[in-house]
């Protein structure tokens, strides 16, 4: 009986893992050939984002130097910011939850989570925009991150 109950709970988590891999509307990955999504991505992030990483994805100015309350200014998207050393899934989460929850230990952020703000799709879209506009050697580069 207890091994029927150990192989039960190891079919109900593999199938819950296979589910939540092949969930509907949930990318494999950053859509970034996709453009219809990097249409509304650049939307969204015109909206949503540019006012504190830029119009361009240019991040705030001296980014990596704490404000007065310490906490760092937005960063750069672009392929001078660190947006591309994250894999997809955490930049998903960071975007979704904010660097506060993320990081835990008391970090503070002037980044907020979207969660209830922005879709699933709707962040997915933003940082298939984002990861669009970089040059392909820096796409290679944060191809083989999610490998």
């Amino acid at each position: 009986m207890k091994k029927l109950v150990l192989v039960g709970a190891a079919a109900l988590l593999a199938g819950l893992g296979a589910w939540a891999l092949l969930a509907p509307g949930v990318p494999e990955g950053i859509p970034y050939e996709d453009s219809a999504s990097v249409a509304r991505g650049e939307d969204i992030y015109a909206e949503t984002c540019a006012s504190c990483h830029g119009d361009n994805l240019e991040g705030a100015e001296n980014w990596r130097v704490p404000d007065d309350d310490g906490r760092l200014p937005a960063p750069p998207h672009d392929e001078t910011g660190h947006t591309w050393h994250h894999p997809d899934q955490q930049l998903f989460q960071l975007t979704k939850l904010g660097p506060a929850a993320i990081v835990g230990q008391g970090y503070e952020s002037n980044m907020p989570g979207y969660e209830g703000v922005l879709s699933d799709q709707d962040i997915w879209d933003v940082l298939a925009y984002i990861k669009s506009t970089w040059p392909r050697r820096i796409i290679e580069i944060h191809n083989q991150r999610n490998g």
